[in-house]
């Protein structure tokens, strides 16, 4: 790029409209022009701590600020208002979504057409794919550490809703199970295996009737015998956060992988694990957790270079075409 620093706007100022803005604020050869939050008194509140940024209250202010990239960082069901206005405003030339890409599968189709219109480089923000145990797993893989590939398990759980009862709208308002913490799962299995087919689903309602709290699916993946589970619930005991964990058995071993560690077996029974210190889990700025900083990087990278970022939003369309397909087929056997 011409220019010596990348223009940023980020959309949303909850905690990971605070968080992106905060990592994109110390990267180098970045500059956070502007903020969007909606919310009055949060801008307000916010103005008296945020000195050097404007915060404005509508996207369409971002207009005339020459902005290279936006981040949007609202709520779930705005992704889709507020990206498309952005594409159709031609607000930036390159475009970051939190995940999901939106609610619905039609809505992401019609963004990844318009962005093909509008912008360079698209991403979702996928974070388990910048995590140091998952791309070792990834690895591993590339390797054929394990062989053949023969199944696989995946679970995503939280405690968030735990114990709660006839009270679905506290998990209804998150927007079901599936989109909120399964996502990440889906985007695991397509990242790691490829287009797989569903099989089977169930859903169940643990907070009250109409909620979406527990998922469980199987699948098999279409170019081959692969066989795969799939475990989601935010109504889990025990964990004090969220956590995705993967198993993968192959015909000369097995991979067993979660948000801490990394386990490889091989054939004659020998286990290697890897912890998050062992692979090299630092970055230069720590905030969250360090996956959200190099995710930041990955993506201002792919802009300066104008280089392809996955998860791309066609990609990340992929996982909302399951999450419905999914709800389908439970419906469907239910």
């Amino acid at each position: 790029m011409d220019k010596q620093k990348l223009r940023v706007g980020v959309v949303g100022l909850g905690k990971m409209g605070l968080l992106h803005a905060s990592i994109l604020n110390v990267i180098p050869d970045v500059q956070l022009v502007a903020i969007c939050e909606k919310n009055s008194f949060t801008r307000k509140l916010l103005e008296k701590i945020i000195r050097r940024v404007p915060i404005v209250g509508d996207v369409t202010d971002f207009s005339g600020l020459d902005l290279d990239a936006v981040y949007v960082t609202t709520p779930i069901p705005s992704h889709f208002s507020v990206a498309k206005l952005v594409c159709q405003e031609r607000l930036a030339r390159n475009l970051f979504v939190e995940k999901p890409l939106t609610a619905t599968h039609s809505e992401s189709k019609e963004i990844c057409t318009l962005a093909k219109q509008t912008c360079n480089v698209t991403m979702v923000g996928y974070l388990r794919r910048f995590m140091v145990t998952f791309l070792k797993a990834k690895e591993l893989l590339s390797e054929n550490a394990i062989g053949e590939l023969e199944s696989f398990t995946i679970s995503a759980f939280s405690s968030d809703f735990c114990g709660i009862n006839d009270n679905p709208q506290v998990s209804i308002a998150r927007g079901g199970v599936l989109k909120d913490l399964g996502s990440y799962a889906i985007d695991l299995a397509l990242w790691f295996f490829g287009d797989v087919k569903i099989d089977s689903a169930m859903v169940e309602s643990l907070t009250g009737e109409g909620a979406e709290d527990s998922v469980n699916f199987t699948v098999h993946r279409k170019s081959g015998g692969l066989k795969g589970d799939f475990s989601v619930s935010w109504c889990a005991e025990g964990y004090r956060m969220p956590e995705v964990a993967l198993s993968i058995s192959g015909s000369k071993g097995l991979i067993e992988v979660n948000d801490d560690k990394v386990s490889f077996k091989n054939s004659t029974g020998e286990v290697t694990t890897w912890y998050r210190p062992d692979l090299n889990d630092d970055v230069s700025f720590w905030l969250g957790n360090p996956e959200y900083f190099r995710e930041s990087a990955y993506f201002v990278n792919s802009v300066q270079k104008n280089l392809a970022a996955e998860p791309s939003f066609e990609t990340a369309a992929k996982v909302d075409f399951m999450i419905e397909a999914i709800q389908r087929r439970a419906r469907h056997l239910g």
